[in-house]
């Protein structure tokens, strides 16, 4: 017979939405429960954020080293032991994974269960041998790989985020199905750790970002020997000895591009299946858990949060839903989500950043617009690293308000910090044109953009005849 838990809130998923919300609640005085059946810290500690970035940056180094004569340093090919380079990825999972612990969690008065959950009624689940009734739940449980209906595909090993970082032969020639950010992301990064690369995209790369700054993303990975193929139909995938090959299909009939391994990184969706949702009473779909602004599901007692929820899968995200949970959940204070300042970006060389809106949607929703600009070939300090490819680039009404903001160039995830915040707390163009940026930084970039709101009517034949009518008057 199950053993019953009584709580205030149960958490269903480990992952960065679920533990935030459960070292909030139990440092906040909540019975907490968490159950996860799967890895604690989920995809973006395991699969995700951590161990790409840590590769990622394996080869910046790598590249570092090929680039460093132009610095009058001895540049040369370097020597890729691609064993080590995945001892590095694991190293940094390890060292970060402590904080996702469940020993950490069970310190922080949270009860933990490694079990499979399924709701069995609107307010009690079952996991394993253990019942969990509770006033509030949440559906935290992320995603996982989309995996294309591709004839022959699942007649050849192929890796997806979730299993590419268990990878310790480097790859010699790296087919990627997907352009969009991981599979950029992972093209680039093994490219410049000495594997061929090719990449297909039935549409266009980065497809949700701004065609401007994607341009400086799609060069950068083309100089770099990644073979782009966009708008490429992918006809069947086939053995091909030791390896496989992908056969396209265009106007001339079909061609064959051979590799040894195959990326599959097509998007993620929403993991829904074995939770029993519908005796909880919660609306879902292939799509995700729909959600108010407050995130309540169908059921107003069970919130869904992070991945789940749909379309719009940052770990970012997840940790600010979480709070907006919490003040639901726990002080009744109908607290609602905001996304007009949501950021995000891709990790390629050079980066890619966005805040708010982009130009074709501002032109979209708004009457009359400015886009401003300024290059980083432009920033001294850009200039003495020798990076200067990309740009800042900005959204304003007339009025000067600002409706979005993106760059594409060196530490760009970074630079956007002070579009978010002005987005967020509703600040004009002017409040970032009279900033005192110290120099020399990259974050000038961002001021002369703003400044350049002002350039016309500063600038003008207009202003010229006033200095002049003022300097007769002495």
């Amino acid at each position: 017979m199950a053993t019953t838990i009584e709580a205030d809130l149960c958490i269903i998923g480990a992952g960065s939405a679920g533990l935030s919300v459960a070292a909030g609640a139990a440092q906040m005085g909540a019975r907490t429960v968490l159950i996860e059946r799967g890895e604690m810290g989920g995809d973006c500690l395991n699969q995700g954020c951590v161990p790409s970035k840590a590769l990622i940056a394996a080869g910046r180094v790598a590249e570092t080293v090929r680039r460093a004569g132009r610095f009058g340093v001895n540049g040369h090919e370097p020597a890729i032991d691609f064993a080590r380079v995945h001892a590095h990825v694991h190293d940094v999972i390890r060292t970060i994974a402590p904080i996702d612990s469940q020993e950490r969690f069970e310190d922080l008065g949270v009860t933990v269960l490694r079990e499979h959950a399924r709701f069995v009624a609107p307010d009690r689940v079952e996991a394993g041998a253990h019942a969990v009734r509770a006033r509030r739940f949440v559906v935290a449980t992320g995603s996982a790989p989309t995996v294309p209906p591709i004839e022959g595909l699942a007649d050849v090993p192929y890796l997806t985020n979730e299993t590419i970082f268990d990878n310790q032969v480097q790859p010699a020639h790296l087919i990627v199905v997907g352009g969009g950010p991981i599979g950029m992301e992972m093209a680039q990064a093994h490219r410049r750790l000495g594997s061929r690369v090719t990449v297909l995209e039935r549409v266009t790369i980065l497809p949700k970002d701004d065609p401007e700054l994607v341009e400086v993303v799609r060069h950068a990975a083309t100089a770099d020997g990644v073979d782009l193929h966009e708008r490429a139909e992918i006809a069947r995938i086939e053995k091909s000895g030791n390896g496989l090959a992908v056969v396209l299909r265009d106007g001339a009939g079909d061609r064959r591009i051979e590799g040894s391994d195959l990326l599959v990184a097509t998007g993620r969706r929403p993991v829904v299946d074995g939770l029993d949702l519908e005796k909880a009473g919660v609306a879902y779909s292939d799509r995700g858990i729909p959600v108010d602004r407050r995130l309540r599901t169908s059921n107003k007692r069970i919130y869904a949060i992070g991945d789940v929820v749909g379309d719009l899968q940052f770990t970012h995200l997840a940790s600010y839903q979480a709070g907006v949970v919490l003040k639901n959940a726990l002080f009744r204070w109908p607290a609602r989500q905001h996304l007009q300042a949501l950021p995000w970006v891709t990790y390629t060389t050079p980066e890619l950043a966005q805040v708010g809106l982009t130009e074709a949607a501002a032109r979209r929703n708004h009457r009359d617009v400015r886009v401003l600009r300024w290059s980083f070939h432009e920033n001294d300090r850009a200039q003495t690293e020798r990076d200067t490819d990309g740009m800042v680039k900005v959204v304003t009404t007339r009025r000067g308000r600002i409706l979005g903001a993106g760059i594409v160039g060196p530490h760009a995830g970074d630079l956007l910090h002070v579009w978010v915040l002005a987005i967020s707390q509703g600040l004009k163009i002017g409040a970032l044109a009279t900033m005192i940026m110290p120099y020399p930084t990259l974050g000038e970039a961002s001021k002369r953009a703003a400044g350049a709101f002002y350039t016309p009517g500063l600038f003008s034949p207009r202003t010229r005849r006033l200095v002049r009518l003022l300097a007769r008057l002495g």
